[in-house]
């Protein structure tokens, strides 16, 4: 089975969709039927012995068709366009062909909106709430986005009054951010794609105190600070009674030598003086 022709349009555009024959110059529209028709039930326009016989009536002064080619021309473009068309082509009657093409209509989507909000702030990390949001497009559209170029997935939500009118996307992230990062929001559909960046910058850049030490710790040091004060206390008690006595007792010592020595040359003189008498 043949491929059917694709045509894509977006909304307000002008699209051409071609049929399966093409009138020869020796030849008029007046020998042919020619059927345009929308998912099978609807006749969009329909020419017999070239004369327009039937338009529906949404298509009203949007379409008209090339006698030649029996091109359909549809402008401007609306959403409810979107579906498949089948042109049928009869001569005297007869079946000349019947081909189908697939319309692709799309709407473009505003350019993604983000907006970021603190929920929580320490030192260590910001948290904060991200927001990204697009109206006015179609189809559905996925939303992705990127952390520091890293892919990260939006909890994402939808709002379409049904599933031909334009879609409002919008999508949200929670994040804790240690520093200055870039956040990218991309809106895709139908093979288009918009994308917004945002720098997200950590707001509290504080002095975090040290830890206090254990319990246990801290009694151990008073422990150690007491032990090492009554040392000393006893060391101050103790060195007068029994380094100091020493000390004096050498001194005593010397000072009898220096008695002695001094009384000595005393005797010597008086024995001296005995023995010239």
């Amino acid at each position: 089975a043949l491929e059917k022709k694709v045509v894509k349009s977006k909304v307000g555009e002008k699209v051409s969709l071609p049929c399966c024959h093409e009138i020869p110059r020796s030849e008029s529209l007046h020998k042919y039927r020619v059927y345009w028709q929308k998912n099978i039930t609807d006749v969009v326009l329909a020419y017999s012995e070239g004369n327009k016989i039937s338009q529906h009536e949404r298509y009203q002064n949007r379409t008209e068709m090339d006698p030649w080619n029996l091109t359909l021309w549809i402008s401007p473009m609306e959403i409810l366009d979107n579906g498949s068309y089948q042109c049928v082509v009869q001569r005297n009657s007869v079946l000349v062909c019947s081909d189908s093409v697939i319309l692709y209509v799309t709407a473009e989507f505003s350019k993604p909106n983000i907006t970021a909000e603190v929920s929580a702030d320490s030192c260590e990390s910001t948290e904060m709430v991200i927001t990204c949001s697009s109206h006015g497009g179609f189809p559905k559209p996925r939303i992705s986005g990127a952390l520091n170029n890293m892919s990260v997935e939006w909890n994402a939500s939808w709002v379409s009054e049904s599933s031909f009118s334009p879609y409002n996307v919008s999508g949200k992230l929670v994040l804790n951010v240690t520093k200055d990062v870039n956040i990218t929001c991309t809106v895709e559909y139908s093979g288009f794609a918009k994308s917004t960046s945002l720098l997200l910058n950590k707001t509290n850049d504080c002095f975090v105190p040290p830890a206090p030490p254990p319990y246990n710790v801290i009694t151990a040091s008073i422990i150690i600070v007491i032990t090492f004060i009554l040392a000393v206390t006893l060391t101050a008690r103790y060195l007068p009674r029994h380094v100091f006595p020493h000390c004096c007792k050498r001194q005593d010592s010397v000072e009898e030598g220096v008695k002695e020595y001094t009384k000595a040359p005393m005797s010597s003189k008086v024995t001296s003086e005995t023995s010239s008498v």
